[in-house]
């Protein structure tokens, strides 16, 4: 008999799903008193390499709430290439399929090294493209330039005022695409084999923002503009195909639509502090407006990418809508010429087993469900398709009400959270098969531009949460149940106040452990969770903790970084970000991995923590000492130097593969950056209770945050209560 551990590793191999419940409970009521929602996170192109797909594409009616798929029974008139849906009578073009788009869309403010490194990785990339591709250049800085990518070698740009908004058919006038030439002609966007010679040259050439920047002041940056003409470029030439706009911004838009910042470096970008007290006045107009193109963006399947590198913030917090909703990525670093941004961006390209590039483009999720089941929402990196059936819930959790979303880009590891309700009558008895069944119909265009569907069909059985409660226990998957109770968690997060969100949060544990608890009333002491439980509630503890829903030691812009890849990253990584890994080394033996702890943190071990967004080496005390004065350069301290070497060795292999790339870190006992591992770990040991314990090991933290054995006492208390 297999387990539930087997079990759940074979579905997440197999269908890339892991559900919170791998047992339904068969009625409305029982679900809503288990507390975690039946949801799953679901991987839609999770690679299988024995999976080939079938070897002509699927033709689909273009009426957008149709959508047959081309059968025996259309008329097809062969010499017009035109076919009648015999569902919808809705006439049909057989175009060819459409090469990839990319439109570099580059800030030219910044200082001339950032500049000169830029220049070098977009030069770079156009290496990687597939020689077909299409690729567009706009740069910007007080104006926004369209580059026409001509081979005669005659550089000539349309030059738009960096103060003015536009309408997409302004744009498209004032871009020639009314003209009747056919689309794509008018030279903004071209193969990348026959002007790469040029473009390469053209990125070359190109100067930092040529207007003056006077003293106390910040650059002109019209990146609302700049943004707008690339939305409408595309909405003019290419609507309704996979494209990849790619914005490269070096400080915050200054002026004109979109403009987060003025330009007097004496008034500083808003923090956290500004929002709450109502005093960030370009916030809601900017948000509004970088809304407003995502969503055009995301309509016509086009998405949008974001490489911010600046010391300062660059507007992420007004700007992230523009990759949450269309699937593009976020990149943050400090500067262009960092092997952070430069490795990132060139894994952006990086390509599957097959050599195909790991990224789809314009896809369509749809989530179908057997009677008993309706779909409340997603959370992830898509937006509603509006597609109300019988399936959908009118209960919301994330994007709800529709069974359609629209995933502009997805990669392999792209992993959405779908949530679902029981909407039996507690009364009914469980239906016949005892079965209830999910189908995720998952429509992309691959990057080798053929259109694909992948379809991932799933059962679980159902149980009487009256006779087999133990049963539906056992069937709890911890760790996707705490990455999808995070994510709505975040979600809500985004638009209400931390505190609520952690109150919230509290309660769903607190219930949890009512529900599943074993203890005797107002007995704290007797409290015991099953194996299948154990871990969550330290799940929770640290997800309360996280940068997800602490914001105060971060910028509104790292936060807005942080939260945009927890929701769009799969089981493994999420856990990683809720609950970072720590690993010591030491001459004792093998590294091991050790508890997230502050009794970890020992004189004679080095420790590595991956919080997936940074990698921590930590040399305590002793080790510290011994690496200062040079033992490692002494023959006869070769093993200290392998110990030395083996974090370094190991670090090396995430560095390597990680989107994107983490920050890499090597402090010690007492340095400065030692508090990227102290503020993580459980405060154990405090300057607060440190004399209690009256004993030497681990290292102090000064904090006045709770430790986990102060949190799981609270909790035990709650849970038992009888007056709860």
């Amino acid at each position: 008999m297999a387990t539930y551990q087997e079990f759940i590793q074979q579905n997440e191999d197999r269908d890339g799903v892991r559900f919170s419940w791998n047992l339904w409970p068969s009625s409305r009521l029982e679900a809503t008193r288990l507390v975690a929602p039946v949801s799953c996170l679901f991987t839609p192109l999770k690679e299988r390499p024995d999976l080939p797909p079938v070897q002509y594409e699927p033709v689909l009616c273009s009426r957008a709430n149709c959508k047959a798929v081309l059968n025996p029974l259309c008329q097809v008139d062969f010499r017009a290439k035109i076919w009648a849906c015999n569902f919808c009578f809705q006439r049909n073009p057989r175009g060819p399929p459409t090469p990839l788009i990319f439109l570099y869309v580059v800030d030219t403010c910044l200082e001339e090294e950032d500049l000169q490194a830029l220049k070098e990785s977009l030069q770079m990339s156009l290496s990687l493209l597939p020689p077909n591709a299409l690729v567009g250049l706009i740069t910007f800085g007080r104006m926004v330039q369209v580059h026409e990518l001509s081979c005669e070698g005659i550089a000539k740009s349309y030059v738009f005022r960096g103060t003015k908004d536009l309408s997409s058919k302004q744009i498209q006038e004032m871009l020639g695409l009314t003209k009747p030439a056919a689309p794509g002609q008018q030279g903004f966007l071209q193969p990348v084999h026959r002007v790469d010679m040029n473009l390469t040259d053209l990125l070359g050439e190109l100067q930092r923002d040529p207007w003056p920047v006077p003293q106390g002041k910040r650059p002109l940056r019209s990146t609302g503009v700049a943004l707008s003409v690339a939305v409408g470029l595309l909405e003019g030439t290419f609507p309704n195909t996979g494209a990849r706009v790619m914005l490269f911004i070096g400080g915050p838009p200054t002026q004109g639509p979109g403009m987060v910042v003025g330009d007097e470096l004496k008034t500083p970008i808003r923090s956290w502090h500004d929002i709450q007290k109502d005093n960030a006045r370009h916030l809601k107009k900017a948000t509004k407006y970088y809304e407003a193109l995502a969503n055009r963006s995301a309509v016509n399947g086009h998405s949008i990418d974001i490489y911010a590198c600046a010391l300062d913030q660059t507007g992420l917090l007004e700007m992230k809508c523009l990759s949450n909703l269309t699937g593009g990525h976020i990149v943050m670093g400090d500067s262009f010429n960092t092997s952070l941004f430069k490795q990132t961006f060139q894994r952006v390209f990086s390509k599957d087993y097959n050599g195909d590039f790991r990224m789809a483009f314009g896809g369509v999720l749809e989530v179908k469900t057997s009677r008993e089941l309706k779909v409340c929402g997603a959370i992830g990196p898509c937006v509603s398709l509006h597609s109300k059936g019988s399936s959908v819930s009118e209960n919301e959790m994330g994007i709800g009400g529709t069974s359609q979303w629209k995933v502009c880009s997805l990669n392999p590891s792209t992993t959405l959270g779908i949530y679902f309700e029981v909407v039996n009558q507690h009364n009914a008895p469980v239906p016949q098969g005892g079965r209830g069944a999910i189908q995720f119909v998952t429509q992309y265009q691959h990057s080798n531009t053929q259109r694909r569907i992948r379809v991932t069909t799933i059962a679980r059985n159902w149980a009487d949460a009256q006779s087999q409660i133990q049963h539906i226990e056992s069937s709890f998957d911890q760790e996707a149940a705490a990455v999808l109770m995070a994510r709505l968690g975040v979600f809500r997060a985004e638009s209400e106040e931390g505190p609520d969100v952690l109150r919230w949060l509290d309660r769903q544990l607190i219930r949890l452990c009512q529900k599943f608890g074993q203890f005797n009333k107002d007995d704290p002491a007797s409290f015991k969770l099953s194996e299948s439980l154990s871990l969550y509630p330290q799940f929770m503890f640290h997800l309360r903790r996280s940068p997800f829903l602490q914001v105060f030691n971060n910028s509104p812009d790292e936060s807005s970084y942080y939260r945009h890849h927890f929701v769009r990253q799969d089981l493994t990584q999420s856990l990683i970000m809720i609950q970072p890994i720590l690993y010591s080394y030491s001459f004792y033996g093998p590294p091991e991995p050790v508890l997230l702890d502050s009794s970890s943190i020992l004189p004679d071990r080095i420790l590595l923590m991956d919080t997936f967004f940074q990698l921590v080496i930590y040399h305590g005390e002793t080790i510290a000492q011994w690496r200062k004065a040079g033992y490692q350069e002494m023959a006869e301290y070769e093993n200290f130097k392998q110990l030395l070497q083996a974090p370094l060795d190991d670090a090396q292999e995430i560095l390597q593969t990680r989107f994107p790339m983490p920050r890499y870190i090597d402090t010690e006992h007492g340095g400065s950056q030692a508090r990227f591992l102290l503020s993580k770990v459980n405060p154990s040991q405090t300057h607060n209770n440190l004399y209690a314990w009256g004993q030497e090991t681990g290292a102090p933290i000064l904090t006045d945050d709770v430790s986990l054995q102060v949190f799981m006492d609270h909790l035990k208390k709650l849970a038992v209560s009888s007056s709860a």
